[in-house]
């Protein structure tokens, strides 16, 4: 998702990292065998839901309208497909992903007078392309000829077999099309992208692995954005060019997945940690030491810098309860300095969090797998919603609020309530939300298995209603689970006090009362900063 409307094109560079996170895994980097792909959709005020198209024919003539991704505003109308894809967020029922985040680039390649935003390309895509090949083809036939009005993205296009990450841009106000590189991930690797293009030299005449406009290099030739030989182009450097934002706040969180995947990651700290030119830049992909499992790609879409320099709990910022989190504004200035807060991939704006499971072994319909989230990721369970699914659970849906009206009926703002409820004390309340978050994880995860084999052995027809209806009642779990979970937790840490429980249950007088609260005050660590910022003023005379 995008950070601001369309229409800020100078602020692209500063706010490119309120944005959104993709990770991916090749078939033979995953622990079983299929393609994984994320997506952390982060946008403030965004409302979080899930996007749903049915398979259909459509007569000849029948025309699509356009609309702003941001706005909603009317922008126009082309053909529709003659046949287009059932699509259940961000995967089609033919195991198509598409998925994207925002790196800005050079603002005075902007149109905003074309026909298409990065969000109506996706969506157009996944009904109109079979696989990740494919939709590269279709994608730029769209932004060719209707035109491209957004700003520098990077797509993940990722299907059962191949993974191909497309970086591109504009042309400039009032020209049609796109320039555009897209690499094809070696089967064997992981790789991710955070708002910057990561995509910099690439091979020439490899047309199995990479791709490119015609005209990439004479372009940026032209417009003074290269010199030298075409063999030294770099699509980053000419048209997205890197800076301490790009290596601290985007491909840091790139780092921290490729970190937990593989030993030896210390060594691009001093670029990821912003330092100056010269350190040795993070690679495109790297080879993970162990295959990737379902349950540690979820995790790492958790990510707050653990363990690393980057650490968010160890610092005054995480407040007096060790909240890996922090208030935006990204930047601010104090005596006229700059500063900034770190940016992980786990973050409190994300509306919706995605990790596409994609396995070539299975038929489609039982193949595709999109694991959801409409919050943090690291404050929700992920449910299972089976690409051939012809609806979507009503907690998921667009209609069943928006961002001005709360209901418990909409994940979104149930999930929310929980969250907010939990970041003021995190290490107190947290460690509660994990256990069940965690549970229905690892529930869902177990049972997959037999889901599949039980609609396996079913007609493609009853299958899909099964599978449907499976998706609709895991949400629907998540969902009893997250509001007992809420409840649980006001009553029990209510005022900032703790009901003492035994055995499971809260302690009570003989006559049915509760027994005195446990005021545990803040945690010893902040108790020792609130000593050493005030002195004596809170001692107690002897």
């Amino acid at each position: 998702m995008r950070r601001i409307g369309i229409w800020i094109v100078v602020a692209v560079l500063a706010a490119r990292a309120e944005a959104c996170t993709n990770l991916i895994v090749g078939r033979r980097a995953s622990a079983d065998g299929s393609v994984m792909a994320t997506y952390n959709a982060d946008d403030y005020g965004s409302y979080g839901y899930l996007h749903f198209y049915p398979a259909g024919h459509h007569a000849a003539g029948e025309m699509r309208a356009l609309y702003d991704y941001e706005t909603n505003n009317y922008l126009g109308e082309i053909p529709e497909a003659a046949y287009t894809y059932g699509v259940v967020g961000q995967v089609n029922d033919q195991q198509l992903c598409v998925l994207e985040t925002t790196f800005g680039g050079r603002e005075e390649l902007v149109d905003t007078t074309g026909l298409l935003d990065y969000g109506s390309l996706m969506y157009l895509t996944l009904q109109r392309a079979r696989t990740a090949r494919e939709a590269i083809d279709v994608w730029v036939k769209l932004a060719d000829t209707y035109g491209y009005r957004s700003e520098g993205e990077s797509i993940t296009f990722a299907d059962p077999q191949d993974v191909w990450v497309m970086e591109l841009i504009g042309r400039g106000p009032g020209v049609k099309g796109i320039l555009w590189v897209a690499r094809r991930l070696p089967e064997d690797c992981i790789t991710g992208h955070a708002n910057q293009a990561r995509i910099t030299t690439f091979p020439l005449k490899d047309k199995e692995n990479c791709l490119y406009a015609k005209d990439i290099i004479r372009f940026a030739r032209e417009k003074g954005y290269f010199k030298g030989k075409d063999t030294e182009f770099s699509f980053r450097d000419a048209y997205a060019p890197n800076d301490f934002s790009g290596r601290r706040i985007c491909d840091a969180r790139v780092w921290s997945f490729f970190n937990r995947s593989a030993k030896g990651m210390e060594r691009y700290l001093p670029y990821v940690m912003g330092k100056e030119e010269g350190t040795e830049e993070l690679p495109w992909c790297i080879r993970p030491d162990q295959p990737v499992t379902l349950n540690a790609l979820k995790q790492a879409m958790r990510d707050h810098f653990e363990g690393t320099p980057m650490a968010m709990t160890e610092d005054l910022g995480a407040g007096p309860y060790e909240m890996p989190y922090r208030p935006t504004p990204l930047f601010f200035e104090a005596d006229g300095v700059k500063y900034f807060n770190e940016r992980p991939i786990s973050t409190q704006q994300t509306a919706v969090t995605y990790l596409a499971q994609l396995r070539g072994w299975l038929p489609n319909h039982i193949g595709g797998v999109l694991w959801a989230g409409l919050d943090d990721a690291n404050m929700v369970a992920y449910t299972p919603l089976y690409c051939c699914a012809t609806e979507l659970p009503e907690c998921y849906t667009e209609g069943v609020a928006n961002a001005f009206t709360f209901t418990p009926k909409s994940a979104y703002w149930l999930c929310n309530a929980l969250s907010n409820f939990v970041y003021p004390r995190y290490c107190q309340l947290f460690p509660e939300l994990q256990a069940v978050r965690d549970e229905l994880d690892s529930d869902f995860e177990g049972l997959q298995e037999k889901t599949d084999h039980e609609a396996a052995v079913m007609s493609q027809e009853e299958a899909v209603r099964y599978l449907t209806a499976y998706g609709c009642r895991a949400a629907s779990a998540m969902m009893d689970r997250w509001r007992g979970l809420f409840e649980r937790l006001i009553v029990k840490y209510n005022d900032m006090t703790v009901k003492p429980e035994e055995n499971g249950q809260y302690k009570r007088t003989a006559g049915g009362e509760h027994v005195p609260v446990i005021r545990p005050g803040y945690p010893e660590r902040y108790r020792r900063s609130i000593i050493r910022e005030t002195g004596d003023r809170y001692q107690v005379p002897k």
